[in-house]
């Protein structure tokens, strides 16, 4: 079984911070030593969209429109997967969620949490 549950979203000034929480409970079933962690988010009206991911390796990556703006970690004895986001837009408001690739590819993620509402206001 595969659990993931988001935490810490809210409402922000533009140019305030937020950080984003995802605590994954993982099965013994279902661990693997290559996996992926992603943030996704959707604002209304508009598709899914990923903004960062990053893998076993630690290996990151980040859209365009959120470079050098978040910062996606992860702390592997909490099972913690964060979203750093600073100098807040409001076109960064959305519903953001945390996925989990077990694949290890950053292609198919499978597992996905509830979603956590980020709101920023101008």
């Amino acid at each position: 079984q595969v659990q993931l549950a988001e935490s810490g979203g809210g409402s922000a000034q533009a140019g305030g911070s937020l950080r984003l929480s995802c605590v994954a409970s993982i099965s013994t079933y279902y661990y693997s030593t290559d996996y992926c962690m992603a943030w996704f988010r959707q604002a209304p009206g508009k598709g899914r969209e990923g903004v960062a991911a990053i893998d076993s390796d630690g290996t990151t990556a980040y859209a365009e429109s959120v470079k050098g703006r978040f910062t996606i970690s992860q702390d592997n004895a909490k099972n913690t997967l964060y979203l750093q986001m600073n100098s807040l837009k409001p076109e960064d408001t959305a519903m953001y969620y945390c996925a989990a690739d077990l694949d290890g590819d950053c292609v198919d993620f499978g597992y996905w949490g509830q979603g956590t509402q980020v709101t920023v206001s101008s």
